[in-house]
C-alpha cells in the first residue's frame, strides 16, 4: 500500500498540471469572444456544448466517469462563458433592460389605485409608502389595479406580493407576467388582526365569521382552539369583511381585520391580535406603467422561462453566483399554455448600473428562454 503522503503528492502535481490547462482553456475561451463580437453570434450555443459533451464522454467506459466527466465540462463550459459574457459587457454589448434611472421619484401629482374598500391592508401600505400623492381610489380585483395603471387611470398601485406566514400570493406574480408594468417600490406592513363585531356585541354572539382566505389562514390556531363551532366564510378582503358586517348589523357576526377598520367602520374590538405569529408580516409592491427606477435602489426582480431540460436552472442561477450576486428569493408559476412548465421569479441584490449585474443580465439573456426585468426598487 502506497503511502497517502505520497498519494497526494502525485495528486498536487496532476492538479497544477491541470490549472495550466485550465488558464490556457480560458484565453482560448477569451479569443473566441473577441471572434464572436466581431461576427455577432451569440455567445451561447448550445449544439456545440452538447456535440462536445456527448463526445468527451464516449472516450470513458464506466457510467460514473461518463456523468462526472458531463458535470465537469458543462462547469468547465458554464465558466467560460461567463468570461466571454464578461468581455462582451466589458465591449458595450448589454441586455436592454427598458428602464430609466431618476434621482428620486415625485409622487405630488399622482394617482393611486388600491385594491379592496375603504380599510384594506393595501391601502394602509399605499399610506406608509406614499408621504404626498394628488388622490387615490380604490378597485374590487388585483386585475382591476393593473387595467388602472395600464390604461393611465393610475399612476401607482398596489399589490401583495406574499405573506411571512401563508406565503405567496400566486395570482399577482401571473399578473406581473400578462402585464407590461414595473415594480418602482416595496412596502412591508406587519399584519396585526382583531376580531371586529358590531357595537354591542359580546364574544360569545359570535357564530358566523368573515375574512379574506389568507386572513383566515393566518388565524387558523386562534380559531381552531378557541372557536371550532364558528362559521368561517370567505371574502376577498379584510376591510370588505368589516363593511359587510356593519351593514348587516348582525351581533352574531364578525370580521377578521385591522384595527383600524374598527375605526373606520365603527365597530367593536372583540380581540385584538388573533394571529398566529405576531411577528406576521405582509410584502406589498407598487407597480407602475412607466419604468424608471431610483439611483439609489438596490433590489431587482427578475422573470424568467427556461428550458426544460435537466440542469437549466442552475445553468441560469450560476450567471448570478460567477459574478457574486446574492439572490433572496426564487419563486415558481405554471406557465399556463404549456404543462409541467414554470415560469421563476427572482429576487437579486444590486442596481442595473452595476458592473456584476450587467454582466449576469447579458448571461441570463442568452441561456433563457425569455428574461424580462420587473423593477429595480
Amino acid at each position: 500500500m502506497r503511502d497517502l503522503n505520497e498519494i497526494r503528492v502525485e495528486i498536487d502535481t496532476v492538479d497544477n498540471e491541470i490549472l495550466k490547462l485550465f488558464s490556457k482553456r480560458m484565453e482560448l475561451a477569451c479569443q473566441v469572444a473577441e471572434y464572436k463580437i466581431a461576427t455577432g453570434k451569440k455567445v451561447y450555443d448550445k449544439v456545440r456544448e452538447d456535440e462536445k459533451l456527448d463526445k468527451l464522454s464516449a472516450n470513458v467506459l464506466d457510467d460514473f466517469s461518463k456523468q462526472a466527466i458531463r458535470e465537469l465540462y458543462t462547469q468547465i463550459m458554464a465558466i467560460s462563458r461567463k468570461k466571454q459574457f464578461a468581455i462582451l459587457s466589458e465591449k458595450g454589448s448589454g441586455f436592454e433592460t427598458g428602464f430609466t434611472q431618476v434621482e428620486d421619484f415625485d409622487f405630488s401629482n399622482s394617482v393611486v389605485c388600491f385594491q379592496g374598500v375603504e380599510g384594506a391592508y393595501s391601502q394602509l401600505a399605499m399610506m406608509e409608502f406614499f408621504d404626498r400623492m394628488k388622490s387615490s381610489f380604490h378597485v374590487d380585483l388585483w386585475r382591476d389595479a393593473m387595467e388602472a395603471i395600464s390604461t393611465g387611470k393610475a399612476d401607482y398601485a398596489i399589490l401583495p406580493i406574499e405573506n411571512s406566514l401563508a406565503g405567496s400570493v400566486e395570482e399577482n406574480f401571473d399578473l406581473l407576467s400578462e402585464y407590461n408594468v414595473a415594480i418602482i417600490g416595496e412596502q412591508i406592513i406587519k399584519v396585526d388582526h382583531a376580531l371586529l363585531g358590531v357595537k354591542g356585541a359580546k364574544l360569545d354572539d359570535i357564530k358566523s365569521v368573515y375574512s379574506h382566505p389568507k386572513a383566515i389562514a393566518q388565524c387558523e390556531n386562534y380559531i381552531r382552539f378557541h372557536h371550532i363551532d364558528w362559521d368561517v366564510k370567505n371574502l376577498r378582503n379584510t376591510a370588505m369583511s368589516a363593511q359587510k358586517i356593519r351593514d348587516d348589523g348582525d351581533i352574531t357576526q364578525a370580521a377578521i381585520g385591522s384595527k383600524y377598520n374598527a375605526k373606520l367602520y365603527d365597530l367593536e374590538i372583540l380581540e385584538e391580535s388573533i394571529q398566529d405569529d405576531k411577528n406576521n408580516e405582509t410584502r406589498f409592491i407598487i407597480v407602475s406603467n412607466n419604468k424608471l427606477y431610483r439611483k439609489a435602489a438596490d433590489k431587482i426582480s427578475l422573470c424568467l422561462e427556461i428550458s426544460h431540460k435537466p440542469g437549466s436552472l442552475y445553468r441560469i442561477l450560476s450567471n448570478l453566483m460567477f459574478n457574486g450576486i446574492n439572490m433572496n428569493r426564487i419563486e415558481s408559476r405554471p406557465i399556463k399554455e404549456v404543462n409541467w412548465q414554470y415560469r421563476f421569479f427572482i429576487d437579486i441584490d444590486g442596481n442595473l448600473k452595476d458592473e456584476a449585474v450587467k454582466n449576469a443580465l447579458i448571461g441570463l439573456n442568452e441561456e433563457c428562454v425569455s428574461l424580462r426585468v420587473l423593477g429595480n426598487y
